[in-house]
């Protein structure tokens, strides 16, 4: 009798393993057994991944050491300004190069790429690629702007911190003072420009945690920040593709993906970002002096 029940269990383990070989689900199973199999099974299991609280993250130390004013640049005859940050930087820099390259010893050099960002370091580690950048080329002033790829999980130390989340600010917040603490340690004074208004409500409220982000790191490293919000919406503060140009008309100013901007955008949102740099480095006031002859 109990040989019989003792075949009659085995043909049915047989069963349920042939069954299980049969279908993916069930393969995957036999590979990680986690249930049926008792205690040692479920042990073998690998850990959920721990919750890392906001204070075991502290923020980055930024190079306090003082750097070089605009002024004592400019001074000297040059003034090297290079703009690192994403496709939307690419456009910034386009602005600025119309607005200011060339002009009394000022050169705009672009350090952007597309598709980069703070969030995700194991595709293009910013850190390490800025710091290659700036030893190939120095700069003396660093005009900043990322934020459109960067609404994903960020990896810290082994750990995926979801986007928005209490975690992934502090994991966000320590990229962008890691960020401005290398700029410094390289006597770059920096500044930061935030994100446009944007068409869709889910988009524009990722790009509003992201500015809330980088507004409250820029006040407490001292980085001036220029915001865009202002200046990409209408007078109720949403978003508008046509906007008032220089003549007071209505003009294109985004792209038709409710992102990026026109080359009227980039130069509506780069006007306040030129006129800060010339007059922290004194070049409105140089202008404006009379020209005397020997």
């Amino acid at each position: 009798m109990r040989a019989g029940i003792n075949g009659l269990t085995a043909a049915l383990v047989v069963g349920v393993v042939i069954g299980l070989m049969l279908t993916p689900d069930g393969r995957d199973w036999l590979r990680h057994p986690t249930l049926m199999l008792g205690g040692s099974a479920n042990a073998s299991a690998s850990p959920p991944t721990p919750i890392v609280p906001v204070e075991s993250l502290p923020p980055a130390p930024v190079a306090k050491a003082a750097v070089t004013p605009l002024k004592a640049r400019a001074a000297s005859g040059a003034l090297r300004i290079g703009v690192f940050g994403d496709s939307m930087a690419d456009g910034l820099w386009t602005a600025l190069y119309r607005d200011l390259n060339g002009k009394q010893g000022v050169t705009v050099t672009q350090f952007s790429a597309v598709s980069t960002g703070l969030s995700r370091y194991d595709y293009v580690d910013i850190q390490a690629k800025t710091a290659r950048q700036l030893s190939e080329t120095p700069v003396d002033a660093a005009v900043v702007m990322f934020g459109t790829n960067d609404a994903q999980g960020i990896s810290l130390d082994g750990v995926i911190h979801d986007f928005g989340t209490p975690s992934w600010k502090a994991a966000y917040g320590k990229r962008i003072d890691d960020l401005v603490g290398l700029l410094r340690s390289k006597d770059v004074a920096v500044y930061w420009v935030g994100l446009p208004k944007m068409k869709r409500a889910g988009f524009d409220a990722k790009m509003t945690v992201i500015n809330a982000v980088v507004r409250e790191r820029m006040a407490a490293l001292g980085v001036p920040l220029i915001e865009t919000t202002g200046v990409t919406a209408n007078a109720a503060g949403d978003y508008e593709a046509y906007l008032p140009g220089a003549n007071g008309r209505p003009q294109l100013m985004r792209a038709n993906d409710g992102i990026h901007m026109t080359m009227a955008g980039y130069r509506r949102i780069g006007a306040p970002v030129a006129e800060r740099l010339k007059r922290d480095a004194g070049l409105d006031a140089a202008a404006a002096r009379p020209q005397t002859t020997g």
